[in-house]
């Protein structure tokens, strides 16, 4: 029971993810990417701060610095570009290949085991985002593809690194930390690439308090939470609801049209994720029993 739970809870993050494009699009000024993560990232990160009271101490420096690179600064920076220089479809399919890299990083630096069930689910489940939003018209940008794949390792990285690194400290604050730090590593490049924003209206407000808040600060939290608790390779398949979510937002918010072929790449990824979660299909978990409870909010 207690398995589901953490499933269900970490199930939440990449569900409300998916909302970020109809946010980005309805509430956001266009042509910021980079800015608009880095006041998702910051604000959450000082927010949590606040509540925390606390900051790394010795080696945390460096490591924390790390963990907010690659889980949201080296991330969301490649995310965006592949977003930019490919269809959505095409940036969607190639970030899929995420659970795909947890799989074989988390072997080299956590010493799990490579089972074949978490292998095909990942493999189904990169099928199912390439059926669920993948148009005949993709084409395919080398740069787009590069920093596509950057993207998903470093995302990889950051959910291995993340199971790694566990300091003594609460929930809350780990995810501060890193939401601070990689908040402050966004901005110089927000600043280097973007003009000054526009002046803002209510609903870009509205926008960018949904995605700190909502969408940064809890997300993270029930995020970091999956991580200390399941293997690394079943928190990364639930990445795969976070097109599916957008996808069914699309339809029911924005009117697009749901095809058949979608309604089949949704299953498959149903599928996937549900067949990666199953008991007998991941590590012992009793292992990290001690990292769980340390951390638990």
């Amino acid at each position: 029971m207690q398995r589901h739970f953490d499933i269900a809870i970490t199930a939440l993050a990449p569900l409300i993810w998916g909302s970020t494009y109809f946010v980005t699009t309805e509430f956001l000024p266009p042509n910021y990417p980079i800015t608009m993560a880095a006041l998702r990232a910051l604000p959450a990160g000082l927010l949590l701060l606040v509540f925390a009271r606390q900051l790394p101490t010795g080696i945390w420096w460096a490591r924390i610095l790390l963990l907010g690179a690659f889980n949201f600064t080296f991330f969301w920076t490649l995310l965006f570009i592949a977003a930019y220089r490919l269809p959505g479809g095409v940036a969607a399919t190639v970030g899929a290949v995420q659970p795909f890299m947890v799989i074989f990083l988390a072997r080299a630096f956590l010493g799990s085991a490579i089972r074949i069930t978490g292998i095909m689910s990942s493999l189904s489940g990169m099928a199912g985002v390439g059926i669920l939003v993948l148009g005949s018209q993709s084409l395919l940008d080398p740069i787009g593809i590069v920093a596509g794949l950057g993207g998903a390792a470093s995302m990889a990285m950051g959910i291995v690194l993340t199971r790694k690194w566990q300091p003594p400290v609460s929930l809350l604050t780990f995810t501060a930390w890193q939401l601070t730090a990689g908040g402050l590593l966004l901005v110089p490049i927000a600043i280097m690439v973007e003009p000054p924003l526009p002046d803002l209206k209510t609903a870009n407000i509205f926008g960018i308090a949904y995605l700190c808040i909502v969408g940064g600060a809890l997300t993270y939290i029930f995020w970091f939470r999956g991580i200390s608790r399941m293997a690394p390779s079943v928190v990364s398949l639930l990445g795969f609801l976070s097109p599916l979510a957008a996808t069914i937002l699309g339809w029911g918010l924005l009117g697009q049209a749901l095809s058949v072929w979608q309604l089949a790449g949704m299953t498959i990824i149903l599928f996937a994720v549900w067949r990666g979660q199953q008991k007998g299909n991941v590590p012992d978990t009793k292992s990290f029993t001690i990292i769980s409870q340390r951390i638990s909010p």
